[in-house]
């Protein structure tokens, strides 16, 4: 028979450990801060070893606690793995999704209804979060990922955008290419991002690419989020400086038209998914799916380019 420590202790552990917060291990497990403590602290009476270090609201794993975490965490991939085995045809071919909510928006949807016609009895679920969301604790089976990628991480890329100025066709000229200077008597459109860590490409940094009145561009009118943003641009309200792939059906129906100027590099999207032995068949459908849609924009953007 099994020596184990209560199953509670190990699984507010593993949860506390994951998420490096006492506070989100609470939230996951449906239990109070001062209960997964309390769990901890049995653990730790239990084994003699101290698991965490405490310092002010932060927890950090001890090296007994780091030592005991892998073995955990790939414990339990095992036991839900164990019970996938056992899933319904329904869980087999239902899916769930995470991407920012930009890029579902804008560039997933539009091309999901190929996806649906080609594969009817696999459903997909799309969870929109412009946060790295914990793909087990949220039960994701694909995130879709967006920003700057290590070598490492190279194989898993589908898509690498770039930042141009576009604005609504009403507002364009007619007979002729749009220039920034038509565009003076508007102010430009800009966003802040919720992630903090991106060192997005600005205004600043594309006008100095470009030959323009000085006075233009002096005044910016700012979104809290990047859909507000790209709405406002095809509401006629300015032009802006956005990433290509986000606009690609606005630019092939001409609803926005590209103003001369520079490209700017951006960042990557990148596929990520939890280890499985036996992944499901809806999800290996929609990644070869997903791979092909992005090759596809890939050579239609090299021939535009």
């Amino acid at each position: 028979m099994r020596k184990l420590p209560p199953l509670n202790s190990i699984r507010a552990f593993e949860a506390a450990a994951r998420h490096q917060s006492f506070t989100a291990a609470a939230a996951e497990l449906s239990v109070t801060i001062t209960a997964v403590s309390h769990q901890i602290r049995q653990l730790e009476a239990r084994i003699g070893h101290k698991l965490f270090e405490r310092t002010g609201g932060a927890v950090a794993l001890t090296p007994a606690g780091r030592t005991i975490y892998p073995l955990l965490r790939d414990g339990f991939d095992q036991i839900a793995q164990a019970f996938e085995t056992v899933n319904s045809r329904i869980d087999e071919d239902s899916i769930r999704i995470s991407a920012t909510r930009a890029f579902a928006q804008r560039w997933l949807m539009p091309r999901l209804a190929r996806f649906n016609a080609i594969h009817p009895d696999v459903v997909v679920h799309v969870h929109g979060s412009e946060k790295s969301v914990d793909l087990r604790a949220e039960d994701i089976d694909l995130a879709i990922r967006y920003g700057p990628v290590g070598a490492d991480e190279q194989s898993s890329v589908i898509l690498e955008d770039c930042y141009i100025v576009v604005a609504d066709r009403g507002m364009c000229p007619k007979d002729r290419p749009p220039v920034i200077g038509d565009f003076r008597k508007f102010p430009f459109l800009a966003y802040r991002w919720e992630n903090g860590a991106l060192n997005a490409p600005d205004w600043s940094a594309w006008l100095a690419l470009v030959e323009h009145d000085q006075t233009v561009g002096s005044r910016i009118s700012w979104y809290s989020d990047e859909m507000l943003a790209l709405y406002a641009a095809e509401c006629g309200l300015g032009p802006l400086l956005c990433s290509n792939v986000l606009i690609d059906e606005e630019l092939r129906t001409g609803r926005l038209r590209r103003i001369e100027g520079p490209s700017l590099p951006g960042f990557s999207y990148r596929l990520v998914q939890t280890a499985s032995t036996r992944p499901k068949k809806g999800l290996r459908l929609f990644t070869k799916w997903l791979c092909e849609e992005a090759q596809s924009f890939r050579d239609r953007s090299a021939v535009t380019s």
